[in-house]
C-alpha cells in the first residue's frame, strides 16, 4: 500500500518504521512545516492515510481525506464529541473511517476483558471500582481516550455506575477516573475493584509506542479496500 502519514512526530516515525517492515510505501509525511503538501492531488496518490495529530486538527484532516476519497485511520483522541457529525460526513461522502481511542491490539483485547470483568462483578456490592491512567507529560487530553473507552465499557456492564468523573467522588453512582502525567510513560491503565477483604485488578502497560503503531498499520491494511465507519473491534473480532 501507499500510505500517507498525517502527523509525522514520534508516533508518525514509529508508524513509518512498522509500515516499511510490512512492505508498504510511505508516500506522504505531513508535519506542521509542510502542510501545503497535504493537497488533494497528493492525497489521491495514496491508498490509505494514518492520522495522529492534535484534537483541534483531527477533524479538518479527516475531511481532507474524505474529499480525496482516501480511507483514513484516526488515532488522535480528544475530538469524539463531534464523532456523530464526522460519521454522517463519512456516509454522505461515501468515505472510509476507522477511529480508535487506542490502536494497540493489546489494549483492544483489554477493552473486552474490562467489559467481561464488569459483568462478573456487577452483583458484588462489597467492591468499589475505579480506573487509573498514567501517561507522559506531553499527552494533551486527560483522561486519555483509552480511559474514557474503558469507563464507557465498564458503565455499560455495571449497572450501579451511571457516569464517570475525572477525580475521586463521594457519589457511589459515579465511576472515578484518575489521571497522572509522568515523564516517559507511554501509557498504563488499571481497573481496580477494592473491598475490605481483597482487591481485584486488571492492568495494561505499554512498554513503548510500537504497539500503537503496529495496530494503526494493521488497521490501515484492513480498511483500505472498504467503505464505511470502523473501529479496532472490526479489525480484531470480525
Amino acid at each position: 500500500m501507499k500510505i500517507a502519514i498525517i502527523g509525522y512526530g514520534k508516533m508518525g516515525k514509529e508508524i513509518e518504521q512498522i509500515a516499511l517492515q510490512r512492505g508498504h510505501e510511505v508516500l506522504l509525511k505531513i508535519t506542521s512545516s509542510n502542510l501545503e503538501d497535504m493537497s488533494l492531488e497528493n492525497l489521491q496518490k495514496c491508498d490509505v492515510a494514518i492520522e495522529f495529530t492534535r484534537p483541534d486538527k483531527a477533524i479538518e484532516n479527516i475531511k481532507k481525506c474524505f474529499d480525496a476519497h482516501l480511507p483514513v485511520v484516526v488515532g488522535t483522541t480528544g475530538w469524539f464529541e463531534q464523532l456523530e457529525e464526522v460519521k454522517q460526513l463519512c456516509a454522505s461522502s461515501n468515505g472510509t473511517l476507522l477511529y480508535a481511542s487506542n490502536c494497540s491490539l493489546g489494549v483492544n483485547i483489554f477493552f473486552e476483558l474490562n467489559k467481561k470483568l464488569a459483568q462478573l462483578m456487577k452483583s458484588q456490592e462489597d467492591y468499589q471500582v475505579q480506573i487509573e491512567e498514567i501517561h507522559h507529560t506531553q499527552k494533551l487530553d486527560a483522561p486519555s481516550g483509552t480511559a474514557i473507552t474503558l469507563a464507557e465499557g465498564l458503565i455499560e456492564n455495571y449497572p450501579s455506575k451511571s457516569s464517570w468523573e475525572n477525580n475521586l467522588s463521594d457519589n457511589n453512582a459515579v465511576l472515578p477516573v484518575i489521571s497522572h502525567r509522568i515523564e516517559n510513560v507511554p501509557g498504563t491503565h488499571v481497573i481496580k475493584y477494592s473491598s475490605e477483604i481483597d482487591e481485584i485488578e486488571i492492568k495494561h502497560t505499554a512498554h513503548n509506542r510500537k504497539g500503537f503503531a503496529s495496530g494503526a498499520v494493521i488497521a490501515a491494511e484492513y480498511i483500505a479496500p472498504k467503505k464505511g465507519v470502523f473501529t479496532m473491534s472490526d479489525v480484531l473480532f470480525n
